[in-house]
């Protein structure tokens, strides 16, 4: 059996290049997310939202090495170690099979922001585009923290590998 170290970022230069990566992944799914927030069919962007950051979240966790299967991977002693550096950051969705009801979950915490835009929709042309501006704000915000979060474990799995 493999030790699973080569599927994470190996050095602090390597995970920075990871985090602007998916920093990046993450604009362009918030500007995604803001566009269909547009559109004035109330309840498609929520559909839509919680679509799009599924692929997201799965992306970003594959991406620093972090996905169920690949934390799996890891030798116990690691994996443990993964594990408690993502409860520490708050990292809810890392390490973890990403599902509807966890997203779900992590949506409600920026409820108010969805009633928001949901609101904001019976106005007009200036509610489209203040429900896609929070839509992009509220999905850039909760996707920016996970892959900080993502980031501080795998440097917390560096650290302890260089112990």
């Amino acid at each position: 059996m493999d030790s699973g170290w080569e599927l994470l970022p190996y050095s602090s230069d390597n995970i920075a290049e990871v985090r602007e990566r998916c920093r990046r992944l993450v604009r362009r799914r918030a500007a995604l997310a803001a566009g269909v927030s547009a559109v004035p069919i109330p309840g498609i962007d929520i559909v839509s939202d919680v679509k799009l950051f599924t692929q997201l979240i799965e992306e970003v966790n594959a991406a620093f090495g972090l996905t169920a299967a690949q934390v799996e991977r890891l030798q116990p002693k690691y994996r443990m170690i993964a594990y408690e550096a993502s409860v520490s950051v708050g990292g809810m969705l890392v390490g973890k099979l990403i599902t509807r009801d966890l997203v779900f979950k992590l949506l409600a915490k920026s409820g108010k922001k969805l009633v928001a835009k949901q609101a904001s929709k019976i106005v007009p042309l200036a509610g489209q585009v203040a429900s896609a501006a929070i839509g992009f704000f509220a999905f850039r915000q909760i996707g920016y923290q996970h892959v900080d979060a993502c980031a501080k474990v795998v440097e917390e799995l560096l650290a302890a590998k260089n112990r």
